[in-house]
């Protein structure tokens, strides 16, 4: 049995955690200013409460955060400053940049930090979600074994600090962005009651798009025609009430595309020409 510390018992927090009760660890929380509805959810979730962080860190093997991500460097902090010498998991949803800071902290303080991101929904029942983990692979490993045979899915990523946030980073970039692009089309539909024919088209596309990278370089050869045409729909979201600022971003991405229409681009042709500094590709300038 394993003793963690869950910071903080949240709705993902406490789903993970309880994955690691069922395993038969045991899993400790701190109650010190915690509202009823985090209460209910530890209890539901079968952890043990704490009255303070010195408590239940002298007690753990392993810290694992999962709060909101203006809170992990302070929850971070927290632990560092009762000098935690164990497994400190840091899984909340922050840049590589982040999580390296984060790293340092923890081990400055002699702690042996991971990066890990969690990528689906809080898990239970027959509902899965992938725990990732970069760092070092031997406290990485023992993580992954903390959640064997659960609806977690423990992953341990061959690679460095960082890497765990950037492909969560990676991940909701587009998850995130796509949803909310949905919501600017159905309103956009709405406004002119066009919202059926919509829908309909929508079950024609295919998909899934995330997972067809190759297809990236058709579209920065087309990508020329296109950005005019974004720049259409940010003015006709402005018209009808609607955020346009994703449309005027989206026009800007296509245009860095332009010099590659008459070229046969290739996805990492595509993806290299997005970023600042413009490689030459196919001979074009």
């Amino acid at each position: 049995m394993t003793t963690i510390t869950v910071l903080h018992p949240g709705e993902m927090g406490a789903a993970v955690a309880a994955q690691a009760v069922l395993r038969g660890h045991r899993v400790l929380w701190v109650d010190s200013g915690r509202s009823a509805a985090t209460r209910d959810r530890a209890s539901a979730a079968g952890l043990e409460a704490v009255p303070d962080l010195e408590l239940a860190l002298g007690a753990s093997e392993v810290a694992l955060s999962i709060c909101p991500p203006a809170y992990a460097d302070e929850v971070a902090r927290a632990v560092a400053a009762r000098a935690f010498c164990g497994i400190y998991v840091d899984a909340n949803a922050i840049s590589p940049r982040r999580a390296s800071e984060i790293a340092s902290v923890i081990a400055e303080a002699g702690g042996t930090p991971l990066d890990g991101s969690i990528i689906g929904p809080p898990p239970g029942g027959s509902i899965s979600a992938r725990l990732y983990l970069s760092g070092e692979p031997g406290p990485g490993g023992q993580v992954v074994k903390l959640f064997t045979e659960t609806v977690v899915d423990a992953r341990l990523l061959d690679r460095p600090i960082g890497a765990a946030s950037a492909l969560k980073m990676a991940f909701a970039s587009y998850q995130k962005s796509a949803r909310t692009l949905v919501a600017l089309a159905h309103g956009l539909a709405d406004e002119h009651g066009v919202t059926g024919q919509l829908v309909e088209e929508g079950r024609k596309m295919a998909g899934p798009l995330l997972a067809d990278r190759e297809y990236l370089g058709s579209v920065a050869r087309r990508a020329w025609r296109w950005d005019a045409e974004m720049l259409e729909i940010a003015a006709a979201l402005d018209e009808a009430g609607l955020p346009a600022a994703l449309a005027h971003a989206t026009a800007e991405v296509l245009g860095r595309w332009e010099p590659l229409k008459d070229a046969r681009p290739t996805a990492a042709d595509a993806i290299a020409y997005l970023h600042t500094a413009k490689p030459d590709v196919g001979g074009n300038p």
